[in-house]
Order: C-alpha cells, then sequence, then structure tokens
C-alpha cells in the first residue's frame, strides 16, 4: 500500500507546483526589470519622446456675418480672395530672421520689401503703424490681392518661401453695389490681441487667435452677434507632425446678420450732397476773412421721426474702409490720421461737437414758455440790445418790431432771445445770486431737451456734447484759473482780455453769457445726432427716442430673427399748445423765413417741410452752417464747419435728400415711381436657408438720377432756385461783432 502525505499531494503534483512558483517569479522579475529599466534607466529619454506627441489645433475661421441695408443689401459683406500669409514663428526659424524669404516674397506679389516687412512686425509703445497688433502666433496677411499665377508660384516653390502660404480665404467687403459708402458708420476689422483674448477667456465669447474684431462703428457694437464661432479640429501629432489621431472637431458657426434701418439709395443721395455742398461752400466769399470758406468737415443726419431710426448718417470728410482689409498701408495709415487728414475716421454725426447758433433757439422758446412768458406775446425785436456799454446787434441792424416768439423764430430775431435770457438772468439774482435763488431755465431745459449726454445711439464712441450751466462754470474755471490769471491781460489782446476776465469771475454766470447762450453761442457744444433727436421730437408730437441704426439680428439660416426695438427715452418739456405753435413757427421759416429762398417752388402743401437755420460763430475759424428740418417722417440735419450760413450752405443740399425721399421733380410735382422712401421701410428683408438674402437690385445712381431730375425742370425757366445774391438767414451773421466785456465771448474750439 502506497505512502500518501499527510497533505494529500502525490510528488509529480509538489513538482508541478515548484514549477509554476518559478515560473511566476521569473514573469515577476522579468517585468519588474522591465519597468525598472523604462522608468528608472531611460525614463528621461522616453519622456523627451513623448513631449513630442502633443495636439495640435486646426482653426476654421467662421463667416462673418453680413450687415444688411433696410431692404437686404449689403452695406458690408464677404468674399473669397487669394491671401497670401506669413508664420512669424517659422520666419524667425531662419538665421536672418526671415528677411531674405520675405524680400523673394515682394519679389513675387510686387511690394516693396520694406513694407513687407513692416507688415509683419509686431507692433508695441515705440512702432509705429502699420505693424501686426494680433497674436504673434497667427499666421499674418500680407496681401489679399495676390493673382492666382503669383501664388501657384508660392505653393510650387514652397521650399523657397518656408512659412508662407496662399489660401483663398473669405475676407471683409464694403460698400453697397449703389455706390454708398457709410465708412464711419460701418467700422472696420482689425486682428485680436492676446490682451483680449485673455480679457474674454471666461465670457460666453472668447476668442481665438485667428479672429478679427470690430474696432469702430457697428463692427465693433455689433461684434459679438456678427463674429460667429470658428471651428477646431484637434489632430493628436507626433514629435515629427505626423498625424496619430484626431482627438476632437466642433464645426464652425457662421456669425448673423445685422440687419439695419439704414437705405443704401438714401445714404448714397446723403453722402453725395453732403459733398456736393462742401464743393459749392468753397467756391463761395467769406467778407469777414477775405479767402473763400474753406468747408473743411460736415455730417448729416436723416432720421425716422416717429421711431428714431437711422435711414442715412455720413460724415465727411470720409474714406474706404477697404483700406483695412489685409492690413492696412503706411501710405494709407498716414492719410487717415496724419495732421493733414481733418481725421475722416471721425463720425461727425456723433463725435462732431460744434455750437448750434439758432437752431438753439427751440430750447430757448421752450425755457422762456417755462419761466412764463407767453409763446404769442410781443417782445421787441430791435435792431440792437444793450448791456452798460456793450451792444448785441441783431442781423445788420434788421428790426421787425414788437412781435411773437413765433415770428422771432421764422427770422430767427436775436434781439428777442437777448432780452428774454437777459430778464430772466436779473431774474435770478444776476452775477451774485442768493443760495436757491437762481430758477435757470434756459439751462435746465437744455437738459431736458438731452443735451450734454449721450443719446445712446448703437454705434461706439460717441460725445455728449456741452451745457455751460453754473456747475460746469465752476468746474472749468477751477481747472483753467492758474492758466487764465498767468495769461490774461486787461488790456491785452481779444484772447488775452477774456482770460483776465475768465480769471476774475469765470466762475460766474455772467450777463453775457446768459445772453450769448440764447442764441446757441459762448460755450455750448451739441452734436448733430443730439439735434436729430430734438427735432425729430418736436416732429412726432414730443417724444424723444433713442436713435438706433441695428434694426434685427437674423440667423444664418434665417430661422431666428431678433429684432431692435425703438426705445422711448423720455418728452420734450413742452406743451401741446407750445409744439403747435412751433410747428408752424418752422413751416414759416421754410415758406416766408430765414429758408424761403432756397425752397421757394417746394410743394408745401403736399409735403409739408419745417426748417431752422443757424449760423454759428468760432473763434479763430469760419462760421459753421447748421440747417435743422423735418416732414411728418424724417427729421434731416446737415452741418458744415466753415461754409458760411445755415440755408445757404446746406439750403440745396437738404432739399435734394427730400426730394430723393418723396419723389419731388424740379419743378415741385411729384413722381411716386421716383421716390425712393416715400415713407419709412417697415418690413424685414428675407434670409434663406442657405444664408442667402433676398434683395432688390439697384440700378443706376441715386444721387445722379435726384440731380438729373432737378436740373431737367430748372432749364424751363423757374426760380425754384434762387440766385447766389439771395438774402441768406438772418442768425449769427458773419457781419455781427461780439462784445468783449462781462463774459460776452465767441465760441473757442
Amino acid at each position: 500500500m502506497t505512502n500518501i502525505p499527510e497533505t494529500g499531494r502525490t510528488p509529480r503534483v509538489q513538482i508541478r507546483l515548484v514549477v509554476i512558483q518559478i515560473l511566476v517569479l521569473s514573469l515577476l522579475g522579468t517585468l519588474g526589470g522591465r519597468l525598472w529599466y523604462l522608468q528608472i534607466r531611460e525614463g528621461a529619454e522616453y519622456q523627451r519622446e513623448a513631449s513630442g506627441n502633443h495636439v495640435q489645433q486646426v482653426v476654421d475661421p467662421a463667416v462673418r456675418g453680413d450687415i444688411l441695408d433696410a431692404r437686404g443689401i449689403p452695406l458690408a459683406d464677404n468674399e473669397t480672395r487669394l491671401v497670401v500669409s506669413a508664420s512669424r514663428t517659422d520666419l524667425l526659424k531662419q538665421k536672418d530672421d526671415g528677411k531674405a524669404v520675405l524680400a523673394k516674397l515682394a519679389g513675387v506679389l510686387g511690394l516693396k520689401a520694406a513694407d513687407v516687412e513692416q507688415k509683419v512686425r509686431l507692433c508695441d509703445a515705440k512702432t509705429p503703424q502699420p505693424c501686426w497688433n494680433g497674436s504673434p502666433y497667427q499666421p499674418i496677411p500680407i496681401t489679399d490681392e495676390a493673382t492666382p499665377k503669383q501664388a501657384l508660384q508660392i505653393r510650387e516653390r514652397a521650399e523657397d518661401f518656408p512659412g508662407i502660404t496662399a489660401e483663398p480665404e473669405a475676407v471683409r467687403r464694403y460698400g453697397a453695389p449703389g455706390k454708398s459708402n457709410t465708412s464711419q458708420v460701418l467700422g472696420y476689422l482689425s486682428p485680436v490681441t492676446d490682451d483680449e483674448i485673455q480679457k474674454a477667456k471666461d465670457t460666453d465669447s472668447p476668442y481665438l487667435r485667428s479672429d478679427m474684431v470690430g474696432r469702430s462703428g457697428l463692427e465693433r457694437q455689433y461684434d459679438k452677434e456678427l463674429r460667429g464661432k470658428a471651428g477646431v479640429t484637434r489632430y493628436e501629432v507626433d514629435n515629427l507632425g505626423r498625424v496619430i489621431g484626431r482627438a476632437k472637431a466642433d464645426p464652425a458657426e457662421s456669425g448673423s446678420n445685422l440687419v439695419t434701418s439704414i437705405d443704401s439709395r438714401v445714404q448714397r443721395v446723403a453722402e453725395y450732397e453732403l459733398d456736393k455742398a462742401m464743393k459749392v461752400a468753397r467756391q463761395q466769399f467769406d467778407k469777414i476773412t477775405g479767402t473763400n470758406y474753406k468747408a473743411d468737415s460736415g455730417a448729416v443726419v436723416v432720421m425716422e421721426a416717429k421711431t428714431g431710426r437711422i435711414v442715412a448718417m455720413a460724415s465727411a470728410p470720409t474714406y474706404d474702409p477697404n483700406v483695412w482689409v489685409g492690413g492696412i498701408s503706411a501710405k494709407d495709415y498716414k492719410t487717415l490720421t496724419g495732421k493733414n487728414s481733418d481725421y475722416p475716421l471721425l463720425n461727425r454725426a456723433i463725435q462732431g461737437q460744434a455750437a448750434p447758433g439758432s437752431t438753439f433757439k427751440v430750447i430757448s422758446t421752450a425755457a422762456a414758455v417755462e419761466a412764463g412768458y407767453d409763446f404769442d406775446g410781443r417782445y421787441p425785436c430791435t435792431s440792437s440790445y444793450s448791456v452798460g456799454s456793450q451792444v448785441f446787434k441783431n442781423f445788420e441792424g434788421e428790426s421787425f418790431g414788437p412781435i411773437p416768439l413765433g415770428r422771432a423764430l421764422e427770422v430767427s430775431c436775436d434781439t428777442v432771445f437777448y432780452y428774454l435770457a437777459d430778464q430772466q438772468w436779473k431774474k435770478d439774482g444776476g452775477i451774485n445770486p442768493k443760495k436757491g435763488q437762481p430758477k435757470d431755465f434756459f439751462y435746465k431745459a437744455a437738459h431736458q431737451f438731452g443735451l450734454g449726454q449721450e443719446t445712446g445711439i448703437d454705434l461706439p464712441n460717441e460725445v455728449t456734447g456741452r451745457v455751460p450751466d453754473r456747475q460746469w462754470k465752476l468746474d472749468y474755471w477751477k481747472a483753467n484759473k492758474d492758466a487764465w490769471c498767468k495769461y490774461g491781460k486787461k488790456n491785452g489782446s481779444y484772447v488775452e482780455m477774456i482770460a483776465y476776465e475768465n480769471c476774475l469771475e469765470g466762475n460766474k454766470m455772467r450777463e453775457g453769457d446768459s445772453i450769448n447762450y440764447s442764441i446757441g453761442q459762448g460755450d455750448t457744444l451739441v452734436t448733430p445726432i443730439q439735434e436729430a433727436v430734438i427735432y425729430g421730437a418736436v416732429a412726432n408730437g414730443g417724444t424723444m427716442y433713442q436713435p438706433t441704426i441695428g434694426k434685427a439680428v437674423i440667423s444664418p439660416d434665417g430661422k431666428t430673427v431678433t429684432p431692435i426695438k425703438p426705445k422711448k427715452t423720455g418728452r420734450l418739456p413742452v406743451s401741446k399748445a407750445t409744439l403747435k405753435g412751433m410747428n408752424e413757427a418752422f413751416a414759416g421759416v421754410v415758406t416766408r423765413g430765414t429758408a424761403a429762398w432756397k425752397f421757394g417752388g417746394w410743394p408745401q402743401d403736399k409735403i409739408a417741410l419745417h426748417a431752422k437755420t443757424g449760423t454759428a460763430e468760432v473763434y479763430g475759424k469760419q462760421t459753421t452752417s447748421w440747417l435743422a428740418t423735418y416732414s411728418k417722417d424724417y427729421t434731416v440735419i446737415m452741418t458744415i464747419a466753415q461754409a458760411g450760413t445755415g440755408s445757404g450752405a446746406s439750403g440745396e443740399a437738404v432739399r435734394n435728400i427730400y426730394s430723393a425721399l418723396y419723389g419731388v421733380q424740379g419743378d415741385g410735382s411729384i413722381d411716386n415711381k421716383k421716390a425712393l422712401l416715400p415713407e419709412p421701410q417697415k418690413t424685414l428683408p428675407k434670409v434663406r436657408t442657405d444664408g442667402t438674402v433676398v434683395a432688390p437690385k439697384i440700378v443706376g445712381d441715386p444721387a445722379k438720377d435726384v440731380e438729373a431730375a432737378q436740373k431737367n425742370n430748372a432749364s424751363n425757366g423757374d426760380d425754384t432756385q434762387p440766385a447766389a445774391t439771395a438774402p441768406t438767414d438772418n442768425t449769427n451773421s458773419n457781419t455781427r461783432r461780439r462784445p468783449r466785456r462781462r463774459g460776452s465771448r465767441r465760441t473757442r474750439t
């Protein structure tokens, strides 16, 4: 009988277990040794190799949304161009930092080597434009006007152009087919900066290094809606750049379309008429300076009176916003920003400030009525108004006798408003009023009319203008007292005497200050858009609206429409009876007042126009022309610096804008078929699901069509266009001299 161990294992089983244990221990030893080899002995080497494997992002830029006019005509859209770009990262790997490559590239593109080098240098405090202000890791566009032949040369000889690419890309295009420019309203784009990327990192609209950002105008105001979202595909690559896998892909999302209230046809007419008016003004002789008028800048605003929506907005001088596309050249940048450029980048409709002249009398009238003066009362319109030894003259010494406020507005009688403002100044306690005594009706009215603050228009960098009330005078005096006292002289030049007076009592509301203020002179500053809001409110019965250009945001597929509704901001501090009187007076300005000589033959019984002229004196410069007008539908404001009188410089231009809107021909007849916009556009353009927009075609040039219609009828011998010697508006004439003492002064810039 065989002896079996107590464990129950036979010798054979035990041998097998020992063998298995040896094998397991061997495998563990081998694995441990291998791990030691990989992680300890060769760990550093493998770590270096692994670091070469990383995720590479390929960005697919989003197509920026279009900016459309009210009918769907593109004011800014995109087109495909051949774009040649340079990678600074690759260029800096060259021994000469890529200078030879850039020089060779310049030869192919027909550009100067220096210009190409300037485009790829980075902007900083010491580097002037042109330079690259975007991310240094993003391809820098050299030109977006490469020909297929040039692009083929670059791509076929890639070894000669390291870091240079030539690819078709969607780039911005500005300007409507009808030749309207709209440059200051649209704005322009430039590359996103590293600072902007960091600031927007944790927001709901972060930037990628490839993004272009709106820098002014609508491009900036609605950048988030227009920009869309770039697509990003992430690839895993090894240290040699070989793709070893695809990590993730986010498709690009196109930007939304912005529909504006701008009508590109009316915009074209407004731009053309403003430019023409300035050219005509430069041919007129200024008797004060003994030279022709300079007419160096101006603006025009066409606004819907009942909604505040902007139909047209032009500023001069202007420029072509396409110069920014693909990077601006040194020559173009100097043209836009140099000392002799007259700063065309400024939108003078919202950033141009000037004394309003007699267009301000709408506020003075309201203030006088609020102060207790009867609108239909009789006030002396004398040839002059004396305060002590000072004499404040009316236009060319005209005298109309005792007249009501409505007639004073029609003929723009300065002395009526001198009298009212002076009487109220005395009631308020004069130059040293007691605490709590001044009512300051004239100054409070200006604030109630919205002056001294932004209108809130949906454009960046709007300025506030200025109401020179008591608080402003005190603050201004504190800031400038030391300089005035140092510079001023009692018997020096005009400027020195003004400085002397300001040193002594510049913090006080002087009699001359109030008198000048009543006719829109002195230190008062307004903008054209502020005037549009005021006269628009008079037109619609007293409601002030926040002016807007954006009308709706429509998704790329047209399925989502987000309207931008008009916003009421308040009411004019004027009764219905006073508004009625003002309306009658402003209609009288067109038919028998200061603008009648420019509106002769207008069909007033069918299309009632209302107007107020203004000519503001500016110390050291020629007078600023203002013309504020409105119909039942629209408000049109035009101003031209250094251009003479309000109706003289702008009357014909404003008339032609209304003629274009309503189809009024040169003989006063109305052709509805030629009317561009007889009533405001109410419907929105349709965006198809494929992203295309349903829009009418623009045929011809609207501005030339209007001009032709006026000329054809003028040849019939009618007198609708008056001679240049016709009487001008009697508002702050060039012949008036402002007394120097007791606070009376010319407007300073």
